[in-house]
């Protein structure tokens, strides 16, 4: 069981991302496409000799407003990223980003450009260390930091050198270990692998997922966190579906906490009791659309989910990560959250 880093019951985080100003990004580039699996450099507003400081600032921007709005595990927002992914899968050996290939999105079907892997996959560096000795320096409390999921790369990409999906995300698994271990060393206090492509690749991921998520979060000594979820809101606005395809499968990872997007599907709720070794960070405020959701709102679907596991092991969260969402909409959705989460544990 994870530790309580808040010393209170039903504690809020985040998914991972926040809004990306708009000094920052061409936002129009970055939703006119696909998240990008691979380098998307021309959606960057500054120019490379002072982009480094300008994701600084824009970080220490998206933290402040984490805390201004309430929220007890905040995380850097993945400000310096183009998507979730592509930053950390892109900077491993034995890729070639320069030929990339293409495989099915998962949630449309389409074609989308992804990483192609020619040799050996090994972590050749540090990708988000310093990330976290930022965050830490910054950040009031408790922090969170988000990795892409071993199973998530290698299904987010062409094998040309592994020809065995297994292997390659066994490998994947051995460099984001080696990550997880230095982001804990460096002071994170929770580390969330991103897995969406297990709810997708159902069938795969019962073969081997579970496997390489374990072998990921070997020797960690925080908190895990494995994020799943059904496609991000502004992509996947219209029907999801209410229950998982791949959920209790989870309860044997080596993870402590399980995060699940409730609130925009409709999720069935009974599901977390298919994960009664894990906490639940529960997704209550949908992504979908500007409109914050009132606290009320939010009380309600968490005492939903109280019917079905205690509090003691309950965190709060939006669905998924909230980069799409215009600020004021993000920082508005944060605080009723905040909101929210104060009225349920007022009853207790």
């Amino acid at each position: 069981m994870a530790k309580n880093l808040t010393g209170h019951l039903l504690p809020t985080t985040v998914v991972g991302s926040y809004p990306q100003p708009d000094w920052l990004i061409d936002r129009a580039k970055l939703t006119g496409s696909a998240p990008p699996r691979v380098r998307m450099k021309e959606v960057w507003r500054v120019a490379e000799p002072y982009l480094e400081q300008a994701q600084d600032d824009a970080t220490a921007m998206a933290i402040r407003d984490m805390e201004d709005a309430g929220i007890d595990i905040v995380s850097d927002g993945e400000v310096r990223r183009e998507s979730y992914s592509n930053r950390f899968a892109t900077a491993m050996a034995g890729v070639d980003i320069d030929n990339p290939g293409e495989v099915p999105a998962r949630t449309s079907g389409r074609m989308t450009v992804v990483p192609r892997v020619v040799g050996k996959i090994a972590r050749a560096r540090a990708v988000q260390v310093r990330d976290v000795e930022i965050l830490r320096k910054v950040a009031k409390g408790p922090i969170k930091i988000t990795v892409p999921g071993p199973f998530t790369m290698a299904m987010q990409a062409v094998d040309d050198y592994y020809k065995d999906a297994e292997a390659l995300a066994m490998d994947m698994a051995a460099a984001v270990n080696q990550e997880v271990r230095e982001l804990f060393a460096a002071g994170a206090d929770v580390v969330q692998l991103d897995e969406p492509w297990m709810e997708s690749r159902p069938e795969q991921a019962r073969k081997f997922a579970v496997k390489a998520i374990n072998r990921a979060l070997e020797g960690a000594t925080g908190t895990t966190a494995i994020h799943l979820c059904f496609g991000y809101a502004y992509i996947v606005k219209d029907v999801k579906p209410k229950g998982y395809h791949f959920l209790g499968e989870l309860n044997d990872s080596a993870a402590d906490q399980v995060s699940i997007e409730a609130a925009q599907p409709g999720l069935q709720i009974e599901a977390i009791k298919s994960l009664p070794n894990k906490q639940i960070i529960l997704g209550v405020v949908a992504l979908d659309d500007d409109k914050a959701e009132t606290p009320e709102t939010v009380a309600a679907r968490i005492h939903e989910a109280l019917k079905y596991i205690p509090a003691d092991k309950l965190v709060i969260a939006p669905d998924c990560g909230m980069k799409y969402l215009p600020r004021a909409s993000a920082f508005a959705k944060l605080k009723a959250m905040v909101e929210g989460a104060a009225i349920v544990r007022a009853t207790l």
